[in-house]
């Protein structure tokens, strides 16, 4: 069963095995994943976040009013990731893109479950850290949102 509904608006070539397997290993709700250019996701940045620079990752969380959403198949929420920042981290971590495009899909996706690395007590990355680990992806991303709280935010 898929749950991610992939829409690629970018020439980024998108395993969305590796990408479905993560997200299958979290939750059962379906998950919008957008992926874009630089442009479009500073335009969300700016109107969702008051933040006027292109991000590598956003999280949209489906506002429902009950309390137990999976029982009504409610889809968990949207990410949008740039596909120009995939690349640039890539190249400068020094992993592929498919590597990058998972890092950052872990990162969004936690935030929908309601993780929050900028009020928790470290939680989000401890389960970061699990998740990476579990399939054997680049720890990169663990160094660089310890580094720095503005970078990866969504």
């Amino acid at each position: 069963m898929n749950i991610i509904d992939l829409e690629n608006q970018t020439d980024l070539p998108v395993d969305i095995n590796i990408l479905e397997k993560i997200a299958q290993s979290l939750t059962n709700r379906e998950i919008e994943l957008i992926i874009t250019d630089n442009k479009t996701i500073q335009e969300l940045n700016q109107e969702y976040r008051d933040k006027d620079k292109p991000t590598d990752v956003l999280s949209f969380p489906m506002e429902t009013p009950f309390t137990e959403q999976s029982v009504f198949d409610i889809p968990l929420g949207s990410i949008v990731i740039s596909a120009d920042l995939v690349r640039t981290k890539a190249t400068e971590f020094g992993h592929t893109v498919q590597d990058e495009l998972s890092l950052l899909f872990i990162h969004g996706l936690l935030h929908l479950l309601g993780y929050d690395h900028e009020t928790d007590n470290g939680e989000m990355r401890k389960k970061e850290k699990e998740i990476i680990k579990a399939f054997d992806l680049p720890s990169s991303l663990i160094v660089r949102t310890n580094e720095s709280s503005d970078s990866n935010e969504g």
